[in-house]
């Protein structure tokens, strides 16, 4: 017999669209619950590989000198360093 597992905070109209999911795609809601965090998982690292890995969209030269603009306008206006 499968142990039984609690989620805080999930209201009834998300249960009954989880549930209902689950319905629709003839899967237990365990089965389906395991697959959508695998899913989200996925999707998860493909978003921040493209941002880490992507294109850049300044030149080194570019960063360094905003950098140092932002670093003289943290002073300028008494921010923490």
């Amino acid at each position: 017999m499968a142990e039984i597992k609690t989620i805080k905070g999930v209201d009834d109209e998300t249960w009954r669209d989880f549930k209902g999911l689950a319905v629709k795609e003839g899967l237990n809601m365990g089965i389906l619950f395991k697959h959508m965090l695998k899913e989200y998982e996925k999707s998860r690292k493909t978003f921040w590989d493209g941002i880490l890995g992507g294109e850049k969209i300044l030149s080194e030269k570019e960063a360094e000198g905003m950098e140092k603009r932002v670093i003289k306008m943290r002073k300028e206006y008494g921010f923490r360093t």
